[in-house]
């Protein structure tokens, strides 16, 4: 199985260490921010989070766990990440009784933290879940969605953050005879920056694409996980074909190659949005992480 930057092997730790497990769904406008991973100096997702956690549990610092590792500018809104803290620390955060859900509860305070220092995250639930569900591990694919306009498309600056502009005609048509060459399990290394010694072998479920209601491109694009920059660098291939530069045998011949091209590019990091984790039901979860840990073997 893979070993993807979502899925970077750690060695887990027992359940009386880590007190409870919390599960939180959020969303965020990448545009500002460096990235997920905390960075000293820089603006990151998980570094104003984390902030805002440890603000509202008044505790001096927590550590969460992401499940999907969104680069400079992406954005996301259906990323997943979670936490352990003691059980006198949910106490806190719980607060006194409510009528209103506790998973909405929790996700109204922190997001109260959030408005006056990151209004560019929210926060949609905050639930506790057994100590086997791993956000990186316990995952059985990510969903991505990448926008984009062509040459001759009318430009719309309320969907500008979150949209690539092309200077070239494309064609729908020929680009999602492209993105079905690329479905299914494959080395996806011209794809890829693979870490060394990981392979770059991953299932891709689905990359279709459709024109949305601005007028503009979105491919929907979700595999069992994937390795940096791949989705980018799949969308920025299909657009190669799409706009003539290379054509569909050429594109077979580089995913065969395995080997990283200069025959096409990477997409701007800002017209892709990580859309949903999906997870196996709770008691799949251990034995879903032990297969995300294992080493993925090379395809002959």
């Amino acid at each position: 199985m893979p070993e993807p930057p979502e899925a970077a092997a750690t060695a887990p730790s027992g359940p009386a260490d880590r007190g409870v497990r919390l599960r939180l769904d959020l969303a965020y406008d990448g545009t500002d921010f460096h990235g997920w991973a905390a960075q000293p100096g820089l603006r990151t997702v998980q570094g104003e989070l984390e902030g805002a956690l440890a603000l509202l549990l008044r505790v001096p610092a927590v550590k969460l766990t992401v499940g999907g590792r969104t680069d400079a500018g992406v954005h996301a809104r259906g990323q997943v990440a979670h936490l352990d803290i003691p059980p006198e620390a949910l106490a806190k955060w719980d607060g006194r009784p409510s009528p209103a859900p506790v998973e909405q509860l929790r996700a109204r305070r922190v997001n109260g933290v959030l408005q006056r220092r990151a209004p560019d995250i929210a926060v949609h639930a905050a639930r506790v879940v057994p100590h086997d569900f791993d956000a990186r591990f316990s995952a059985l694919r990510r969903r991505y969605e990448y926008r984009l306009r062509g040459e001759g498309a009318r430009r719309d600056p309320l969907t500008a953050r979150f949209t690539a502009e092309l200077p070239r005609r494309l064609d729908l048509a020929v680009m999602q005879r492209a993105s079905d060459e690329l479905l299914g399990l494959n080395d996806f290394t011209a794809f890829c920056k693979a870490r060394e010694g990981a392979t770059a072998v991953r299932d891709l479920l689905c990359f279709e694409w459709r024109e949305t209601d601005d007028g503009a491109f979105a491919a929907r694009i979700e595999a069992d996980a994937f390795c940096h920059s791949m989705v980018r660098a799949l969308v920025g291939a299909v657009v190669a074909v799409g706009s003539g530069r290379i054509g569909h045998e050429e594109l077979i011949a580089l995913r065969e190659a395995r080997e990283r091209t200069s025959r096409f590019s990477v997409m701007p990091a800002h017209g892709l949005s990580l859309e949903e984790i999906a997870y196996p039901a709770e008691g799949e979860l251990a034995a879903r992480a032990e297969q995300t840990r294992a080493r993925r073997d090379p395809l002959d």
